[in-house]
């Protein structure tokens, strides 16, 4: 007899973690993706529900594993933070990144630009932003009013606050300037490094200034306590010296 063989299981899909492209092609590419990423990251540290990733390769559909792009930048609103090998939306409750950061090279091609603003459009972004530093010149795209609606160029993009971040755009002749909400301009990661350690050091000198206060709470109650037994011991009742 021949054996009869039941129906084959489709192969697992992969989604591999990488695309073999490097995350920049020269130094000042690598500067800009690393300040917007770590002043991001930075702003929204609090925000338990808001992830933000560099570089990282996004899947927008299940069992597609060649529809994906890796945007220099984007954030996430309403996921945990946390590492990821790749962001594969269904995991995350099917929500897409709702805004986009591309830092052109001299490598960069028209068609692939098109082609990545064609995706994010398609896929649900809100908000997109290229800049290129060579030239200096920056383009923003939002989609305003309802999801069905595409990406519309911002026209004023030259003092544009992002409604997603809240940070202001400043292009002058002399370059891009950007702003945290709270009108701080944002820092280099040496810079950011330095603010971390002086709020670091704030919050350890606030919680020694806390625990000295509790410290002299406990010795004043101990002294109060210390004090009533002696009263008691005289045969008076410190209840009544109140």
């Amino acid at each position: 007899m021949v054996a009869q063989l039941g129906p084959q299981s489709p192969p697992a899909v992969i989604y591999p973690d990488s695309d073999g492209q490097p995350m920049a092609d020269n130094t000042q590419q690598f500067r800009w993706i690393t300040v917007i990423q770590g002043n991001l990251d930075w702003i929204f540290a609090q925000d338990n529900q808001v992830f933000v990733a560099g570089d990282l390769l996004w899947y927008p559909v299940e069992g597609d594993h060649k529809t994906r792009q890796a945007p220099d930048v984007m954030v996430v609103f309403g996921v945990g933070k946390g590492d990821r090998g790749s962001y594969r939306q269904w995991c995350e409750g099917n929500i897409a990144p709702q805004v986009v950061f591309e830092i052109l090279s001299p490598g960069n091609r028209l068609g692939e630009m098109l082609k990545k603003q064609m995706f994010y459009d398609h896929y649900g972004v809100e908000e997109y932003y290229i800049y290129d530093p060579d030239r200096n010149d920056l383009n923003g795209f939002i989609r305003e009013n309802s999801p069905q609606q595409s990406l519309t160029p911002v026209e004023e993009i030259e003092t544009w606050v992002s409604p997603r971040l809240g940070i202001r755009f400043d292009l002058t002749e002399a370059g891009l300037n950007l702003f945290q909400p709270n009108g701080q301009p944002f820092l280099t990661y040496a810079e950011l490094g330095k603010q971390m350690a002086i709020e670091r050091d704030r919050a350890e000198a606030a919680n020694q200034r806390a625990e000295e206060a509790n410290q002299r709470a406990e010795e004043a109650n101990q002294r109060a306590d210390r004090l009533a037994e002696q009263l008691r011991a005289l045969g008076i009742d410190p209840n009544q010296l109140t």
